[in-house]
């Protein structure tokens, strides 16, 4: 049967929750519409703080109690500075990614803001999608595995036609700083977006599941995990990322950080860490003029 109108989703979404679930979760749809919106039109400047476990070392002969233990975890550290925005592929429209212009590399100086920002803003406004994917492989290779991106716009998963999509059921209460949460446990039971993991060179794809936090008082969404689990070999590799959301002087939500970690078994394999400063907003017929 095919699907129907977008705007039946949240219709039949409201048929399978109770009336302060439906209500919150509307204000959710609202905050991720409005994002949508205004998202490319937000600049900021990102820290990315990387983790990755090293190869091991060739074999070296030890004695003692030293050569009955595995030999301890080593990791490489890497810090990067960037401008930061959203833009979208022709390829993929619709899909909002994350584009860079990288500042320092460990303090190292790659770019002047000014001249980092400028060709941010030019790419991300070319009709070419080539010179987006040549920002995207540009910052991957400053990075120590290829950091994993496109979390921070999490949000879009809860745009109003998308609610559809998602099966909710309520995980409790916390708090978020001061502020007193609902959780929701939510798993995708339909439509595009599932998780995709490049995998021994095959694709897997799996649907998506994590925990949404929302403010209790108004419906204010001020957390997402998003989380994976598959088998690799002998080995549970378990990949979970926590964005956190706060509103910005522009009436749209933005991220303050993310944070994700990849793990095989009880071995942490990889961290990054991204936390971003104070968003702007430019004008979008204008290549750097901010309100």
């Amino acid at each position: 049967m095919a699907p129907g109108p977008w705007w039946l989703a949240p219709l039949l979404l409201a048929a399978l929750l109770d009336p302060q679930t439906e209500r919150l979760l509307a204000r959710v749809s609202e905050e991720a519409e409005v994002f949508r919106r205004q998202a490319v039109k937000l600049l900021a400047q990102e820290t990315l703080r990387q983790r990755a476990l090293q190869p091991p070392r060739r074999f070296r002969p030890r004695a003692g109690k030293a050569a009955t233990e595995p030999p301890p975890a080593e990791y490489r550290t890497r810090e990067i500075v960037s401008e930061y925005t959203y833009g979208v592929l022709r390829d993929s429209p619709g899909v909002l990614h994350e584009f860079r212009q990288v500042l320092r590399v460990d303090g190292r100086a790659v770019s002047a803001p000014v001249q980092a920002r400028r060709r941010l803003l030019a790419g991300i406004k070319s009709a070419d999608d080539r010179v987006k994917q040549r920002m995207l492989e540009e910052f991957a290779r400053y990075t120590l595995r290829g950091a994993a991106t496109d979390f921070a716009p999490a949000l879009l998963l809860f745009t109003p036609e998308r609610l559809g999509d998602f099966r909710f059921e309520a995980a409790g209460k916390a708090r978020v700083g001061a502020d007193p949460a609902l959780i929701l446990r939510f798993r995708q039971t339909g439509g595009p977006g599932a998780l995709t993991v490049f995998e021994n060179r095959q694709v897997l794809r799996q649907p998506l599941e994590g925990e949404l936090w929302i403010r209790e008082t108004d419906g204010l969404p001020l957390r997402i995990v998003l989380a994976s689990k598959r088998q690799q070999g002998e080995r549970t590799l378990l990949d979970q990322a926590t964005i956190e959301y706060a509103p910005s002087p522009y009436g749209v939500l933005v991220p303050v950080s993310v944070v994700r970690r990849l793990h095989a078994g009880d071995l942490l394999v990889e961290e990054d860490v991204f936390q971003y400063s104070a968003f702007r907003m430019f004008a979008a017929d204008a290549e750097i003029k901010f309100p």
